[in-house]
C-alpha cells in the first residue's frame, strides 16, 4: 500500500489520522468604525490570547483539520468562527468586526427548518443511526453540538419547528404523502443550545392533526420553549408570542403561506386546530394589532416553492405588505435551499433560511445560514450570515469550497434586490447603510495541462467581474460544483463522516496527503476486484440539458480501467426503485498508465433533458493488473461534477446566466495552455 498513512474505516467512527502541519494566525480585532479594540480575549482550543493596542493577534496554532475561535470583549457582542487548516495557511491578515451593547440593542439569531425523525432513526442504506432510541437525549445533543456555540451569543434565538414532537408515533395521519414527527428530547435539545423561541406556523404543524398537535403544543408549554404560529383554535393560532428583550418589547408572529388543498385543512378554522394561515389579511392585521400594542411585530413565513433561488411572487408581496404595515423584520422558510436577503425600506427580509437540522439527502439543499440580526428599538442596525453546512444531517460551521459556495450563493442572489453582502473573513455582512466594503482583488491562475480548474479565494466567495485572457485564444466558462465534501478536506471533521459518497467502507482510507491538499481516499483492493465510488444521492436541483464535466483527480501504481457513468431518477419514480433498477448509462471509458503522480481526468457530458428529477454520477475502477497482487491502493481526490453556467466566451466581463447570477467555483477553458489568466473578484 503507497502512501504515508492510510486506516481503514470502522461502519460508526472515524478517526482523525491527517498530519496536520503547524499555523500562523494573524488577525486584528475591531469595531464597526475600523477601530482597533484591545485587550480583546481570544480563545482558540486551550490557548488564550489577547489583542494589543492595535487590536492585533498572533499565534502559533498546533495543526488540526478545524480551528475555532471564541471572541470577546468589554461592551461588545461575543462572536465565533471557525476555519479549516487551508484557510488558515492562505496568508491573509483575517479582520473580525464586534458589535457595540447598546441600551436597547438586540441580537437575534435565526435557523432555519428543524425535525428530528426519519432518517436520523432509519437511515437509509449502512449509514449509521443518529438518534437511538436508548439515549435521545444525548444523541440530539451531538446533532447540535457544533452550533451550539453560535446559538447562545445572541439574546434572542429562533428556529421553525417543523415537525409534531410526540413520545410515540400518533395513529392519526393526515391525508399527505409526507408527515414528520419528532421525540421530545428534540425540544430538550433545542433549550441546551440555546434556542428561545419556535415558529409553528407550517405545512408539517398538522401532520398528525388534532392528536399530533396537542402533543406538541403541551409537550412545549411543559419544557417552557415559547412557540407562536399554530393552535386549537383560529384565535390561538393566530396570537403572537411577546417576550421582552432589553426592555424592548416584540411580538413573534407566525404563519403558513397556504392551506392546503385536503378536505381535511393544515391551517386551524373555526372547526379545529392547525398552523395559522397567512393570507395577506391575517398578517397585516396581526401585524398592525401588534404596532397598536406598542410591540415590534417580527413576521415568520412558510411559502415560495421548494428548491427553487427565488421566492414566489405571492411570497414577496405578503412579506412586503406586512413590512409595510408596520413589522420590523421578515423570516420565510419552505424552499429548503437559501435564497437571497432585501433591504426594503431598511427593513430585512430573508427569503429563505433553508434547512438547518434536517435529513434531506441531496446536495443542494445542505447549504444553509444561520443568521444574526441587531435591532436598535425596532430599526435595522445589522446582519452577519454564517454560513452552515449540514453535514450527515449535522448541522456544522461551513468552511472551505461550502463556505464559499453558499456565499456566493447568497452574495449573487441579494444583489438582484440591490442588497449588498459585505464579505468579512467567511462570513456576510448587511449593513443598514448599504455601503459595505468589499475590496476587488486579482488572482493568478496557471492553467498548467488541465483545461477546467477549481477557483480561489475562500475569503471572497464573491461573484467574478473580470477575466483577463491577455490575447492568449483563449475562451473561458464559468461553473458551480454540485457534490459537497468533494475534496475531503474535512471528510471526518466535527465527528461527522460525509454521508454523500457510495463506496465499500470496509475498503476505504484517508490520506493525510492529497492533491494540493492535506486529504484524499484511498480505495483499497484486493486482487482483481473492482471499485464502484460516486455520489450516493441523486442530485435533485439541476440544469437539464446543460454541459457538464466529470474531473477527479487519481493516482495508482498500477495500470486501471475506469468505466464513468449516470443514473437517473425519472420525474415520478419511488426512489428506491430508481437505485435498484435504473440502468446505469455509460459516458466513457478511460484506461490510467500507472506511476507516482496524481493524473487529472476531464470528462465532458450533457445533463439529462427530460424525463428526470434528478441524476447521479458514478465511477467503477478495476485494475488491469494481469497477475492478482496481495494489497493495492488507489488513490482519489477532487471528486467533482461541474455544472457549467455560461457557455464558452471571451469577454472580460462574465454574461449573466439564466437566474442572473455569476455564482462560480470553477472556470473552464476550451484548450490547454501552458499560460496563466487573471480573475478579479
Amino acid at each position: 500500500m503507497h502512501g504515508l498513512f492510510c486506516l481503514i474505516f470502522s461502519l460508526l467512527t472515524f478517526p482523525a489520522v491527517a498530519a496536520w502541519p503547524d499555523v500562523k494566525l494573524e488577525g486584528v480585532i475591531m469595531d464597526e468604525f475600523e477601530k482597533p479594540i484591545k485587550n480583546a480575549e481570544v480563545r482558540i482550543g486551550e490557548k488564550e490570547l489577547k489583542t494589543d493596542r492595535k487590536g492585533r493577534i498572533h499565534a502559533s496554532l498546533k495543526g488540526k483539520s478545524i480551528y475555532q475561535l471564541k471572541i470577546d470583549a468589554t461592551g461588545f457582542y461575543s462572536r465565533v468562527q471557525t476555519f479549516s487548516h487551508s484557510e488558515l495557511t492562505s496568508g491573509h491578515t483575517l479582520p473580525f468586526v464586534l458589535v457595540k451593547r447598546q441600551p436597547k440593542r438586540v441580537m437575534m439569531a435565526f435557523g432555519g427548518d428543524v425535525m428530528l425523525g426519519r432518517r436520523y432513526l432509519k437511515p437509509y442504506f449502512d449509514d449509521p443511526v443518529l438518534v437511538d432510541e436508548v439515549d435521545t437525549l444525548t444523541d440530539a445533543k451531538k446533532i447540535l453540538a457544533h452550533i451550539k456555540p453560535y446559538m447562545q451569543l445572541a439574546d434572542f434565538s429562533v428556529v421553525n419547528l417543523e415537525s409534531q414532537v410526540a413520545e410515540a408515533k400518533p395513529k392519526q395521519r393526515a391525508p399527505k404523502s409526507v408527515t414528520f414527527y419528532s421525540e421530545p428530547e428534540l425540544v430538550d435539545a433545542l433549550l441546551w443550545a440555546g434556542v428561545d423561541y419556535v415558529t409553528l406556523g407550517n405545512n408539517h404543524t398538522y401532520d398528525y392533526l388534532d392528536e399530533g398537535l396537542i402533543s406538541t403544543l403541551d409537550i412545549l408549554n411543559e419544557k417552557n420553549l415559547p412557540f407562536s404560529g399554530a393552535g386549537l383554535t383560529e384565535q390561538d393560532a393566530l396570537k403572537p408570542y411577546v417576550h421582552s428583550i432589553n426592555k424592548d418589547s416584540f411580538a413573534m408572529l407566525g404563519y403558513v403561506g397556504w392551506q392546503g388543498s385536503k378536505s381535511i385543512k393544515q391551517t386551524a378554522n373555526q372547526n379545529q386546530g392547525g398552523a395559522a394561515f397567512g393570507s395577506m389579511e391575517n398578517m397585516v392585521t396581526g401585524v398592525k394589532h401588534a404596532v397598536k400594542s406598542g410591540e415590534h411585530p417580527i413576521v415568520q413565513y412558510h411559502g415560495s416553492l421548494e428548491y427553487s433561488n427565488e421566492p414566489t411572487g405571492v411570497t414577496e408581496q405578503r412579506l412586503k405588505s406586512a413590512l409595510d404595515a408596520g413589522a420590523v423584520l421578515a423570516v420565510a422558510h419552505h424552499p429548503h435551499v437559501a435564497q437571497g436577503l432585501e433591504l426594503y425600506d431598511n427593513k430585512l427580509i430573508a427569503y429563505s433560511m433553508g434547512n438547518f437540522v434536517f435529513d434531506q439527502n441531496f446536495s443542494s439543499t445542505q447549504l444553509s445560514f444561520l443568521m444574526y440580526v441587531w435591532l436598535d428599538e425596532g430599526q435595522f442596525h445589522r446582519a452577519e450570515i454564517v454560513p452552515v453546512y449540514v453535514k450527515g444531517y449535522k448541522p456544522t460551521p461551513a468552511t472551505g469550497f461550502e463556505r464559499q459556495q453558499l456565499l456566493s450563493r447568497m452574495s449573487s442572489l441579494s444583489a438582484k434586490r440591490n442588497t449588498l453582502v459585505e464579505l468579512v473573513s467567511g462570513h456576510g455582512i448587511i449593513r443598514s447603510d448599504t455601503q459595505g466594503h468589499n475590496h476587488s482583488h486579482t488572482q493568478k491562475i496557471n492553467l498548467t495541462s488541465e483545461r477546467n480548474h477549481k477557483l480561489p479565494g475562500w475569503l471572497s466567495g464573491k461573484d467574478i467581474t473580470k477575466v483577463k485572457l491577455r490575447d492568449l485564444g483563449l475562451k473561458y466558462r464559468l461553473g458551480t460544483n454540485l457534490i459537497n465534501g468533494h475534496d475531503f478536506e474535512q471528510f471526518g471533521s466535527f465527528d461527522t463522516l460525509e454521508r454523500g459518497f457510495v463506496y465499500d467502507k470496509s475498503a476505504v482510507g484517508l490520506n493525510d496527503y492529497g492533491y494540493n491538499s492535506r486529504q484524499s481516499l484511498s480505495l483499497n483492493f484486493q486482487g482483481q476486484q473492482k471499485h464502484k465510488f460516486g455520489m450516493k444521492h441523486f442530485r435533485r436541483v439541476y440544469r437539464p440539458s446543460n454541459p457538464v464535466t466529470f474531473k477527479t483527480q487519481i493516482k495508482t501504481s498500477t495500470p486501471l480501467k475506469v468505466r464513468v457513468f449516470w443514473q437517473g431518477r425519472k420525474t415520478r419514480q419511488k426512489l428506491f426503485d430508481a437505485f435498484e433498477n435504473n440502468p446505469l448509462m455509460p459516458v466513457q471509458t478511460i484506461e490510467l498508465t500507472g506511476g507516482e503522480d496524481w493524473q487529472n481526468l476531464e470528462i465532458d457530458f450533457n445533463s439529462p433533458r427530460i424525463g428526470y428529477r434528478s441524476y447521479r454520477l458514478l465511477v467503477e475502477i478495476e485494475p488491469m493488473t494481469s497477475q492478482a497482487q496481495e494489497e493495492l491502493a488507489v488513490d482519489i481526490d477532487d471528486f467533482s461534477l461541474i455544472q457549467w453556467e455560461t457557455a464558452y466566451q471571451s469577454s472580460v466581463k462574465p454574461l449573466l446566466v439564466n437566474d442572473g447570477s455569476k455564482m462560480a467555483s470553477f472556470i473552464g477553458f476550451d484548450k490547454v495552455s501552458n499560460e496563466s489568466v487573471e480573475i478579479k473578484f
